[in-house]
């Protein structure tokens, strides 16, 4: 069943620290905690600020979340997923911020809406930030 509203789904990875390797070094993880969860994109412009200096552009998109019950915190990871026709499909975006709807939780119409933002650098870098 498809929300109204609804144009993407996406995974949300919880990063988890393993056992450090043989050399004492932070081995990072991650959990995939909520797969195949529905929402709608909005992305934002950036602060014209951050486009004066040249130095960085912070991308960051609104996310509205279906259901608004999920366990999403800040620094989760989100991975696009669907459609693959999308502009940020297999990309990662890092939480940074979370707010609940006003919504009671066993209301359906309850959603949460997430801020997330991936660094885009200024100069060619072909790393998946």
């Amino acid at each position: 069943m498809t929300i109204a509203g609804t144009n993407l789904r996406f995974d949300v990875w919880r990063v988890n620290y393993g056992n450090d390797d043989e050399v004492g070094g932070a081995v990072i993880t991650g959990t995939c905690v909520y797969p195949d969860v529905m929402g709608r994109a909005q992305v934002e412009e950036p602060s014209q600020l951050l486009l004066q200096q040249g130095l960085e552009t912070p991308l960051i998109i609104t996310l509205t979340v279906v259901p608004g019950t999920l366990d999403i915190r800040e620094r989760d990871m989100i991975y696009f997923s669907e459609p693959h026709d999308y502009i940020y499909y297999h990309q990662y975006f890092r939480v940074v911020g979370s707010r609940p709807s006003s919504f009671m939780p066993r209301d359906p119409r309850n959603y949460m809406i997430l801020t997330v933002t991936r660094s885009k650098n200024a100069h060619a870098n072909t790393l998946n930030q």
